[in-house]
């Protein structure tokens, strides 16, 4: 009798593999996928069976990826976050590269593409409604120039999602990603012992954990079609100053005016500030609605705000 041919495994991209996200995902998908890494910033080793690229998506022999594997899905975690890089590195990055990628997507009859966004492009500002939906318009490139390219990353999977529906495009706006071994602005400053607030200001502000995240991403990928665009966050929320209260941070308030002075407090003091770009953020609530996301994908996170707290108290002894 002849052998069974072995099934082999669906292949995915998935962008921004040196993260703890992307590094979630993986290992939630290698089991039913074969998994291709890749990064800009390091060639990172999660085991034999996961091929590992360190390669900018605007360098010539990115296209030799999809030439050597039969990728039929693309996660794109690889958005270069504002602190990281100038605004014309960021801008091609996370514009230019999404551009050449989504092409090649394109090209190459990928079936699904999922973009992680951020909830940053609504705009933080007092006239924000209770709870923003996915059709709210994307006001942050008007108040700060520094999430111009967040908003238009957006613009340009638009662009796709509609010239191209085959591509099956998912766009993700996540609340604030929290837990171990994230490293975004939120993430350092709950687990710092001394933060800085805002006099006068305490926002409303929505916490979403690593894993749930991780959790959610699967889900898209598992599922048959439901592209479009999608918040993604917690039904529950928590004022700023609450949240460092639970997280035993010591809170040290600053003057926001002039906008430089938190900066210049917080260097002073040795606090982990917040960006000047994300400023108003600390002032004004960006609250979004996800429950479009949550009723789509039957998606029921597994972390509570008490248990997200309890990491960052720990963390503090």
């Amino acid at each position: 009798m002849a052998a069974r041919r072995k099934k082999t495994k669906p292949e995915l991209l998935v962008t921004g593999a040196a993260g703890a996200l992307a590094q979630q995902v993986i290992a939630r998908l290698r089991e039913k996928y074969k998994v291709i890494a890749v990064d800009f910033r390091e060639q990172v080793y999660l085991g034999d069976d996961v091929p590992s690229y360190r390669i900018d998506v605007n360098k010539r022999g990115f296209e030799d990826i999809f030439r050597k594997h039969n990728i039929t899905g693309v996660i794109h975690l690889g958005r270069m976050i504002a602190s990281e890089e100038n605004r014309m590195r960021r801008y091609n990055s996370n514009v230019l590269g999404s551009h050449r990628l989504l092409d090649l997507c394109h090209k190459y009859h990928i079936h699904k593409v999922i973009i992680l966004s951020t909830y940053h492009v609504y705009g933080a500002n007092a006239y924000n409604p209770a709870l923003i939906d996915e059709g709210a318009p994307l006001k942050a490139a008007e108040l700060t120039m520094d999430l111009i390219d967040s908003v238009e990353l957006e613009n340009l999977a638009n662009i796709y999602l509609w010239k191209y529906p085959d591509l099956n495009i998912t766009v993700l706006r996540p609340c604030n990603i929290v837990g171990p071994d994230v490293r975004n602005t939120m993430s350092l400053l709950l687990s710092s012992k001394y933060c800085p607030v805002l006099a006068g200001f305490s926002p409303m502000m929505q916490f979403i954990h690593i894993e749930d995240m991780a959790d959610a991403i699967v889900a898209v990928i598992k599922s048959q079609g439901h592209r479009g665009i999608y918040n993604v966050a917690t039904e529950d929320w928590v004022a700023y100053q609450e949240a460092l209260d639970r997280c035993d941070c010591v809170k040290i308030p600053v003057w926001s005016i002039p906008p430089i002075a938190p900066r210049l407090i917080s260097n002073m003091l040795q606090l982990k500030s917040f960006p000047p770009y994300l400023l108003n953020y600390f002032k004004y609530p960006v609250i979004i609605d996800g429950q479009l996301f949550r009723s789509t994908f039957g998606f029921t996170p597994k972390y509570s705000l008490d248990e997200i707290f309890s990491y960052y108290r720990n963390l503090k002894g």
